[in-house]
């Protein structure tokens, strides 16, 4: 990510025009504004029963999580997760199959397998990853009383 946000960086620099990570860089107007939605799966949520550790084990400890990720989920995030234009509301903490106005997001796909992974819509497109990966890694995989 950080070596396309390079190229594209440079890339403009060609053309004379820069580029915006914010997240709704144009704060007036009727729009979703910008994301990094975070795929996420392990070998446990695309094994046997991987849909209900996704929805039993894992978003319970993301929900419990949520302010302490979003503040790693990007700055000015806030403009951009208002509830409303498919995006989930900055406060509070949701998931649901195929719905994009949620926290997190649980494919069809995932579904109808029963594993798979899940999408977490809430970082902006101006995230590190490595603090976004970290949290989520830190939350879901780390968790002790989870690991065996």
């Amino acid at each position: 990510m950080w070596l396309s946000r390079y190229i594209l960086a440079r890339i403009g620099e060609d053309f004379g025009v820069s580029i915006e990570f914010e997240p709704k860089p144009i704060s007036n107007g009727d729009w979703n504004g910008s994301g990094c939605h975070t795929n996420v799966s392990t070998n446990k949520t695309r094994a046997e029963g991987g849909l209900k550790y996704i929805t039993d084990t894992l978003m319970p400890l993301l929900g419990a999580k949520h302010s302490e990720h979003i503040v790693l989920y990007g700055e000015g995030n806030y403009k951009r997760l208002t509830g409303k234009h498919e995006t989930a509301s900055i406060d509070k903490f949701s998931f649901g199959v195929g719905n994009r106005g949620c926290s997190i997001r649980i494919p069809t796909y995932t579904v109808n397998k029963g594993l798979g992974y899940y999408e977490d819509r809430r970082p902006a497109s101006n995230i590190d990853p490595y603090l976004v990966s970290a949290a989520i890694v830190d939350t879901t995989v780390l968790n002790s009383k989870y690991m065996g």
